[in-house]
């Protein structure tokens, strides 16, 4: 399939990378590398470069899915059998999982999209920041006058 012309999701990709690299003033190695020395630092840009790497990884499985479809394809007699129409519904698979990773990238970089301004997004946003559990993991320290259980307050 490497001599078929690009198709859309290529262009999805190249338009997708373009606005990645905008909205961070680099290019996507730069962003990558940025990423990985301090991953900590951005959470909006892990998360871009995290889907991002999605989405080539997924377009990557769906080519190799795509090629070995056509193989089986072009080997086969008129009637397709059943390990055929099995490398068919991974195809579909891979079409349905590469399909939505755009779309994550898209409402990444788009900061009025659906759901971010919203107060789920801001406790969302305010637990990212926390570095502990939410919820304590030991109990309280016990006072004096805190009754211990099987011990009554009376003596």
């Amino acid at each position: 399939m490497s001599d078929a012309p690009p198709d859309a999701i290529d262009d999805v990709v190249g338009v997708l990378t373009e606005q990645i690299e905008t909205r961070f003033g680099m290019s996507m190695h730069q962003l990558k590398a940025a990423v990985a020395a301090a991953p900590t630092a951005n959470s909006h840009a892990i998360d871009v470069v995290k889907w991002h790497g999605l989405l080539l990884e997924s377009q990557a499985a769906l080519e190799r899915a795509e090629d070995t479809l056509v193989a089986a394809l072009e080997s086969q007699p008129s009637e397709v059998d059943d390990p055929t129409m099995e490398l068919a519904h991974r195809v579909n698979a891979a079409v349905t999982a590469r399909d939505g990773r755009p779309m994550v990238v898209r409402w990444l970089l788009d900061p009025d999209a659906v759901g971010k301004q919203d107060l789920a997004a801001r406790r969302l946003a305010r637990l990212r920041g926390r570095q502990g559990p939410a919820v304590p993991t030991s109990p309280p320290p016990r006072s004096a006058t805190t009754p211990q259980p099987g011990r009554s307050l009376a003596r």
